[in-house]
């Protein structure tokens, strides 16, 4: 009986001592698995410029339903400020990304917000440390008390700058983040452009709420091919993995260059084996320091790669992260290394690359073909905000600027145009296209407010249709010509309702110039624009605001009252136990909303004075509250539901 337990006691050793040193062969689990990055939506060069309606709470649950649990957020952190000295974050950045941080919140998402403010062109800034730490401290002080899920990721690729300069910088952040914020978990990189090669070079932090991050495009030669970005424009058709009879001859505008050092290495860097090989630097990292790695980035860019054969990459590469225990967001979900469909519509239910998600291991949605079928209501182009399936497609030096305060007719924002030279444009491009047949048949019209102060103010109104692959079609144009006897140079708010029978053909610009021959096809809108097509503004400038298309001429302008008129009315808003009241010493009748910071409208309604309305089933976020009377009477205030 002793020696079969003295037996069992070694058998159980044995096996304990196996199991630590099986543990030991992989990485320090994150909080999270696999994800995606959610690229050029905050990536813009200021806050001003985020299209918000890009995405929605649907999308965000349509990448939980993939089988997601984190989605990493660039963000051009640093223009999202004033600036030098204070980089002091704009308002309008900070409830948008208030928004999606309720949004991953309410579906149990995890989420990174990270400082993406990075050119691949242009070295780290090895003074960069004092604008990292402002804006970092102004972000952890502003999450100190949210969800656990939320994650700092410090700054993404730093290149160009010495390993114990970047480390140096590094650490002074995460102290500064840590004397206002201990709660949340921060994600470190090494330089070199997050290479995993540079990841045993940082120091230990006494810190135990920390990610090492890496990022994977290796064999760069294949995951890049294409990419004017990196000087691989006329890199095209590499195999992977690596093949001599269809590996291509090395372009001779390379020859003495790195590419074609990697042309000639490729042979043993473009296998399965080289993939896993490199990999395993940074698991050997992550066992040797005991601490989580994730790998940020990965994902092969779609121009020229075989499509099987970026499959298998994505498949190779996946399958062994997880083997080893490491967490993942892949580059990216929409754009040219995502999960759609090269020239789709990039939509969820009809446009996923299916082969691509089997091999992410992702949950495949139902697919079906998209069909495109003619609008039968009207729609918003613009309110606010640019809506939802558009992009901005406007051109020329002039400046624009979707979220201009500069008394908007209603809401808070219009667009300014300033400054354009002939021919540029203020532009909307519908995604997918439209087919607005039955609405012209229908007799709705294009209507939206106008004010400037051109004299003798011109601009064309106009609609494209899609090119097609025929060889005599082009973008062809329907345009309606908007003049002095509207566009008064009055900077008053002015109401134009064109029925969209009354535009004309306008021909086509399409490298040199078609006249019209009858050809625009009113079921395949492709873009509307704004046009400066007779003269340029010299220093004026014009807004718009309201832009819809509708069968309802309805639109009310607002009468423009001066500053001291406001001035003298007294406004007090504030909300306490879920009641929000309101007082204004003003006898007539007000009307107010309360909207949504995304623009809708939560409540409404009207009152003498003084009211209070019960907003206890709202959900918690940031609010504007809009007061008008007929008198001219306009006031607006942020509010907090908390």
């Amino acid at each position: 009986m002793k020696r079969l337990l003295v037996f069992c006691v070694a058998v159980f050793m044995l096996f304990g001592i196996l199991f630590i040193k099986s543990n030991k062969a992989y990485a320090v689990s994150c909080p999270f698995g696999r994800g995606v990055n959610l690229t050029n939506w905050f990536q813009v060069n200021s806050a001003k410029e985020i299209h918000f309606y890009k995405y929605s709470k649907t999308d965000f649950e349509q990448i939980k339903s993939l089988g997601c649990d984190v989605v990493r957020l660039p963000v051009n952190m640093h223009f999202m400020t004033n600036g030098a000295p204070d980089y002091t974050f704009d308002p309008i950045f900070l409830n948008y990304l208030d928004q999606v941080v309720d949004w991953c919140d309410d579906l149990s998402m995890h989420l990174i917000i990270d400082n993406h403010t990075f050119d691949v062109d242009s070295d780290t800034d090895p003074n960069i440390g004092a604008v990292l730490e402002k804006v970092w401290t102004q972000l952890a002080l502003r999450y100190k008390n949210a969800n656990d899920d939320i994650y700092f990721e410090v700054l993404n690729e730093p290149h160009g700058i010495a390993d114990d300069v970047w480390n140096a910088i590094q650490l002074k952040v995460v102290e500064a983040i840590r004397k206002v914020n201990t709660k949340h978990t921060i994600i470190i990189g090494p330089a070199s452009w997050n290479s995993y090669n540079n990841l045993s070079k940082m120091p230990v932090y006494n810190d135990d709420k920390l990610i090492y991050t890496f990022h994977f495009y290796d064999p760069f030669l294949f995951t890049h091919q294409g990419a004017s970005w990196s000087n691989l424009d006329l890199v095209q058709h590499i195999p992977f993995p690596y093949n001599a009879e269809t590996m291509p001859q090395c372009p001779a505008e390379y020859k003495g260059t790195w590419v074609e050092d990697n042309y000639r290495g490729y042979s043993s860097n473009g296998t399965v084996q080289k993939v896993k090989q490199l990999i395993d630097i940074a698991v050997k990292f992550s066992t040797e320091r005991n601490v989580p790695i994730f790998c940020g980035e990965f994902g092969v860019f779609d121009t020229y790669s075989d499509p099987a054969q970026r499959v298998f990459w994505y498949e190779t590469v996946r399958e062994y992260l997880e083997q080893k225990n490491i967490a993942w967001t892949i580059w990216d979900y929409h754009g040219g290394f995502g999960i759609f469909n090269k020239n789709g519509n990039n939509m969820f239910e009809h446009d996923l690359n299916v082969p691509l998600l089997e091999a992410l291991g992702f949950n495949v949605p139902n697919q079906t073909p998209y069909s495109m079928r003619p609008d039968s209501v009207g729609f918003k182009i613009y309110t606010d905000m640019l809506q939802a399936n558009l992009s901005n497609s406007s051109f020329g030096n002039g400046t624009r600027n979707f979220f201009s305060e500069s008394y908007p007719n209603n809401g808070e924002y219009c667009i300014e145009w300033a400054q354009p030279g002939r021919y540029e444009v203020v532009g909307f491009d519908f995604v997918p296209n439209k087919d607005l047949s039955v609405l012209k048949e229908n007799n709705f019209a294009l209507s939206f407010l106008v004010r400037t102060n051109l004299p003798e103010a011109k601009i064309d109104v106009r609609f494209l249709d899609t090119k097609t692959d025929e060889p005599d079609d082009h973008p062809w144009r329907m345009k309606y010509t908007i003049d002095s006897e509207l566009l008064l140079p009055d900077e008053q708010w002015h109401k134009v309702y064109v029925p969209l029978t009354s535009f004309s053909e306008g021909g086509s610009w399409d490298g040199e110039w078609f006249n019209p021959n009858g050809k625009f096809d009113w079921t395949a809108v492709d873009k509307l624009e704004f046009v400066a097509e007779h003269i340029g503004f010299g220093e004026s400038r014009m807004f718009f605001d309201d832009v819809v298309i509708t069968n309802l001429d309805t639109a009310q302008v607002r009468v423009r009252v001066s500053v001291e008129q406001q001035i003298q009315k007294e406004f007090f808003a504030h909300i306490e136990n879920g009641v929000l009241r309101i007082e204004v010493n003003e006898p007539t009748l007000i009307e107010y909303k309360l909207m949504y910071i995304t623009g809708s409208t939560a409540h409404s309604g009207t009152f003498l004075n003084y009211a209070e309305i019960a907003v206890d089933h709202l959900p918690k976020g940031i609010y504007v509250l809009y007061l008008n009377n007929q008198l001219g009477f306009v006031e607006k205030r942020k509010l907090v539901i908390r």
